[in-house]
């Protein structure tokens, strides 16, 4: 698989007991084949991921990273100071792309956020500007007051919840899919049996189906693993699904399994 197709998620869950776990982790990933790292500041791992960006034989200008804004940093100058933040963090001069974490609308800062944005970007510490879990108005509202449209949306993503709306919105306005959480409640996806039966067809598991699922709709999954034989599962497979594969997957459709962009506060 090729890594621009996939990227690694640094916010994996042993980091929280053993925040070191960040750092072997990220290097791991990096000496695996990973070339995207999705970081933000709410993790509070930005110094373990840029540790192992400075450890590692893989170029700077081979690696994609990415942090994202907290709630408690929107604002035009509170995002300056969150970015500012995260390359202190990071022990970088720019990041390849920031997100707004969440939208907030309810806090009616995420268009001054994007100002903020622009002019860090065009200040050349930040690569490319977008955003995560926006819904379709919050990102014409962007466009509407600034004239400029995010590159990135990075939203929940997976089998149950396939943004079919969302995606369209995003191809219309050349916006790329990014998914977190692509495989929803791992657990479930392993125990699914539309997705085990897709699986036993392939030869293959239930992960790399709902992966490969990502792939074929266009967006770029952000599996999260410290394990590097995960790691490498998940980024090497090799997994062409059918039409009829494609279908009887679409068709798990459930709905939202995390938190609502249009009314979650997060800081």
């Amino acid at each position: 698989m090729r890594s621009d197709l996939i990227g690694f998620g640094t916010l994996v869950q042993a980091g929280k007991d053993d925040p070191e776990v960040y750092r072997t982790a990220a290097l791991s990933a990096l000496d695996i084949g990973y070339r995207t790292l999705d970081t933000a500041l709410r993790y509070e791992n930005e110094v373990q991921v840029g540790q192992a960006i400075a450890q590692t034989d893989v170029a700077r200008e081979d690696i994609t990273v990415t942090t994202k804004i907290p709630g408690r940093f929107q604002g035009y100058h509170e995002a300056k100071t969150s970015i500012i933040r995260s390359l202190n963090d990071l022990k970088l001069p720019f990041v390849d792309a920031a997100l707004i974490h969440w939208p907030l609308p309810d806090q009616h800062k995420y268009v001054d956020t994007w100002r903020a944005m622009i002019e860090m970007r065009d200040a050349g510490l930040i690569r490319t500007i977008g955003v995560s879990n926006f819904l379709p108005e919050h990102l014409q509202r962007l466009a509407d007051e600034t004239g400029e449209m995010p590159a990135i949306n990075q939203v929940e993503m997976h089998p149950y919840f396939g943004q079919a709306e969302l995606r369209e919105f995003h191809t219309k306005y050349d916006i790329a899919t990014q998914a977190w959480s692509p495989l929803g409640r791992t657990a479930d996806m392993i125990d699914d049996p539309v997705l085990a039966k897709v699986a036993e067809k392939h030869a293959t598991t239930p992960v790399a189906v709902v992966l490969a699922w990502h792939v074929h709709h266009g967006s770029m999954p952000l599996p999260a693993s410290s394990h590097p034989e995960r790691q490498r599962a998940n980024l090497f497979f090799d997994v062409e699904l059918d039409t009829e594969d494609l279908t009887a997957i679409d068709g798990l459709e459930r709905g939202r399994i995390y938190q609502d962009p249009a009314e979650h506060e997060e800081f």
